[in-house]
């Protein structure tokens, strides 16, 4: 199964990452199918391929929920956001406890 993911590139402390599509349990150093953009986190700014994202998607390609998160800012999907952060295990447990 592919997945669209990012990829970490540049220097330390200056992360920026390019969008790929690569087989989903292979590590993401290795070879990848396709390349689909980039992603800059300092300057909050980004460039995607929108053809290929949508033909990659069409074929089954499932993006992770970053990368969903950026088609939607992008307006690729009319989908709503993913909660990317994790909640705490006192959370789950109150959360747990009133249900």
């Amino acid at each position: 199964m592919l997945a669209i993911k990012l990829k970490r590139v540049g220097k330390k402390h200056q992360a920026t990452f390019r969008m790929i599509v690569i087989e989903k349990r292979l590590k993401i150093n290795g070879r990848f199918v396709e390349d689909l953009g980039w992603v800059n986190p300092h300057t909050d700014t980004f460039e995607i391929k929108k053809e290929l994202a949508k033909k990659w998607i069409s074929q089954g390609a499932q993006p992770t929920a970053t990368v969903h998160n950026l088609l939607v800012r992008a307006g690729m999907t009319e989908e709503k956001k993913i909660s990317v952060h994790k909640k705490s295990k006192k959370q789950e447990k109150t959360g747990e406890a009133k249900a």
